[in-house]
């Protein structure tokens, strides 16, 4: 895999940023700031293009690593950028609680620890629109691209729901790089990856069975139309994850379908 170019690079993203932005007629952006490292490089991107930029942090019963991260970075960009960079809490655990109490009990444990994990991320997405419209600002995503399009690893609606998404064309491992050319705090850089959500101390590869590395090479292997054929090992068992989860999560990663009628059905 080659090596980005992180300068340039840097640079393409913050222009692209803020050339959709003004072209689309909105004041700036509204980012929720998880402690993660994507999270964090999408914030200091949005940031650098000198315009209006909100971190929402919105614990829900979170690790209090997870928090004191998203604070040290936050802190990190008002020094950087004292301007245009703004912070607000907003505490969901409450309304977390109060909403699942609204809900039927019962139904399979696994599938409702898993809707409980999706909710999270979906009363987010809705306090992030709620904040940008009160602007008028756009959401920006903080999916990569092994996430977005390689494993689908994130809640459709929830951290999917974004208005537009500035790094979901580089690898974790490009996430990684750029976040250290860009200055995100080493307490970021070296945490393990993990969405947030469980309220415990799982990391992403806990979740998934493999390392980003890992499925950063199956799915170079993938575009480059080879398949599972003559792997052993580790090897085999990491492509077979990865396609396992590239075909049960397609619904997120193609396009909502839309069924279109055809020609004789209207008179």
């Amino acid at each position: 895999m080659k090596r980005l170019k992180a300068e340039e690079t840097i640079d393409y993203i913050v222009e692209w940023l803020r050339s959709y932005a003004t072209k689309s007629g909105m004041n700036g952006f509204v980012i929720g700031i998880s402690g993660g490292v994507d999270s964090a490089l999408t914030s200091s991107l949005c940031a650098k293009t000198g315009l209006p930029t909100l971190c929402v942090s919105m614990p829900i019963h979170q690790a209090a690593s997870q928090v004191n991260r998203a604070l040290e970075h936050i802190e990190n960009l008002k020094r950087s950028f004292p301007n245009t960079l703004s912070h607000q809490e907003v505490d969901l655990s409450a309304s977390f609680e109060l909403l699942l109490s609204a809900f039927p009990k019962g139904g399979h444990l696994e599938q409702t620890e898993m809707a409980k994990v999706n909710t999270r991320a979906r009363l987010r997405m809705t306090s992030l629109y709620f904040l940008a419209a009160a602007e008028k600002r756009l959401v920006a995503g903080t999916g990569n691209k092994i996430e977005d399009f390689g494993v689908g690893f994130y809640t459709k609606y929830g951290d999917g729901g974004v208005d537009l998404s500035p790094i979901a064309d580089l690898t974790k491992t490009e996430v990684f790089q750029l976040a250290a050319q860009i200055g995100v705090p080493p307490s970021i850089l070296s945490a393990a990856p993990t969405d947030g959500l469980w309220g415990d101390d799982r990391t992403d590869e806990d979740q998934i069975g493999a390392s980003y590395p890992e499925l950063e090479w199956a799915m170079e292997r993938q575009e480059n139309n080879l398949g599972i054929e003559g792997l052993e090992g580790r090897q085999k068992e990491v492509m077979e994850i990865y396609l396992r989860l590239n075909r049960a999560n397609q619904h997120k990663i193609q396009p909502i379908p839309v069924c279109i009628l055809p020609t004789h059905l209207r008179a």
